[in-house]
């Protein structure tokens, strides 16, 4: 009994450490049982995320009861922010991803608009429908759970890259099976990209502390990358790279400009009085 106590103290304080550190764990073991074909495909491919979730809400409901899991939901029902948040979410990976093929098309001396062609045909019903959950339980694990949790302890910034680094160590195992995401994308690129995505999200949710908002900027990347020709099938592994590094500068200004710390704090002060 005074083991089991010791271990819930444990959990209960380090809750987001154990999350951060078992999440990739579990994620390969769940990426093994697909390989050997105990799981499905149509499972596999939102299992995955819904997995992870599922592990989230065990994982806090043993720590926090029900308000912490209700709490983990909460940024989603915070729908009344400055319209400026959502139209910004909307264009930003849109934008990044057409500055990235302009550059591409100045360096290599060609004609712009070559470059600048966009395949929405791409995007079936359902195709739209699995990017959207995809984004949704993307952002109600990593942003409203683990950068909020994480920004308590840590600079937003700095729970940003952390959440950035994890967040990629939890697609490496995907990335080697192959299945269920773009073909072709390097490691070390995808790396600089969750980072940059991890600190626009912060960017974001500081901002606004809505998590429809980060859900938009989510749903927007998904669609970017499979509308324009910066993926490594479409726009080849360099322009998938230079994507990722475009988008994480971009978000470095961001960063920089809009620094989402001060709104982090005070935003904390209010839950703990």
């Amino acid at each position: 009994m005074v083991s089991i106590y010791i271990m819930k103290e444990f959990i209960r304080k380090y809750e987001i450490w154990v999350f951060l550190a078992l999440g990739p764990v579990l994620n390969v073991f769940f990426v093994y049982f697909r390989s050997i074909g105990l799981i499905p495909k149509p499972l596999y491919n939102t299992g995955r995320f819904t997995f992870l979730l599922i592990f989230l809400i065990i994982l806090v409901f043993y720590t926090r009861g029900f308000a912490g899991v209700k709490d983990i939901f909460k940024p989603m029902l915070n729908w009344k922010v400055h319209p400026k948040w959502y139209i910004f979410s909307f264009v930003f990976a849109f934008g990044v991803g057409v500055t990235t093929l302009l550059l591409k098309g100045i360096y290599s001396g060609g004609e712009l608009t070559a470059y600048l062609k966009t395949n929405f045909g791409v995007l079936t019903f359902r195709g739209i429908v699995a990017l959207f959950v995809w984004a949704f339980l993307g952002e109600v694990v990593w942003v409203s759970y683990c950068i909020r949790e994480l920004s308590k302890i840590t600079k937003p910034f700095y729970a940003s890259q952390i959440v950035g680094f994890v967040w990629t160590l939890w697609w490496i195992p995907i990335i080697i099976r192959g299945e269920g995401v773009l073909p072709g994308i390097p490691i070390v690129s995808l790396g600089i990209f969750m980072l940059g995505i991890a600190g626009m999200c912060t960017i974001v949710y500081g901002h606004s502390k809505s998590g429809l908002c980060v859900l938009v900027l989510q749903f927007m990347v998904n669609i970017s990358l499979n509308a324009l020709s910066v993926s490594p099938s479409t726009g080849g592994v360099n322009t998938f790279t230079a994507f990722s590094i475009v988008y994480f500068i971009t978000m470095l200004c961001f960063m920089y400009f809009m620094n989402p710390a001060k709104k982090f704090k005070s935003y904390n002060q209010s839950i703990r009085s």
